[in-house]
């Protein structure tokens, strides 16, 4: 309490654990791909980043949930009204052009739909189609959610 720290310094720091825990994760399994023969060239050293970049959008949105959540309880309402659709939606097990063109519209406001757009091709040995956007929706969803994070938890704390 008596730390010389900001509550925007309290939520940077975990946003930014999040997303180290997330790139540490995301090297261990590019390493057991690597081993296994999956990777096509050195592009996919690339994903990395990328997944450093999606942990940021992803902890951003994680502490959304936490400034709203009452409980330990309240995180499933998280995991099955918002990632486990995300993860059907957004390109992980089949293509995004395969589904309804309404349903392709809401994929392509989705933080993973983007993450895969940029992690698949490198991982086979290409350089993926507009990084530029990819990157910039994955930048701006993090930056957004962080701010509507730390507007939230402001709020709460003043309660």
């Amino acid at each position: 309490m008596n730390a010389p720290v900001t509550l925007e310094d309290v939520m940077a720091g975990e946003l930014l654990w999040a997303a180290s825990k997330a790139t540490l994760s995301g090297a261990a399994i590019l390493v057991v791909i690597a081993v296994l023969g999956l990777v096509a060239s050195p592009l996919a050293l690339w994903a990395v980043p990328v997944v450093f970049l999606t942990g940021l959008a992803f902890a951003a949105l994680g502490l959304i949930v936490t400034a709203q959540a009452p409980s330990y309880d309240f995180f499933m309402y998280y995991f099955t009204l918002f990632v486990t659709p995300m993860v059907l939606l957004s390109g992980v097990f089949f293509p995004t052009d395969q589904l309804p063109p309404p349903v392709q519209a809401v994929a392509a406001w989705l933080p993973l739909t983007h993450a895969v757009a940029l992690v698949r091709p490198l991982l086979s040995g290409e350089v993926p189609p507009g990084i530029a956007g990819h990157v910039a929706a994955l930048l701006a969803i993090a930056a957004i959610a962080f701010w509507i994070a730390l507007t939230l938890i402001r709020r709460r704390l003043l309660k």
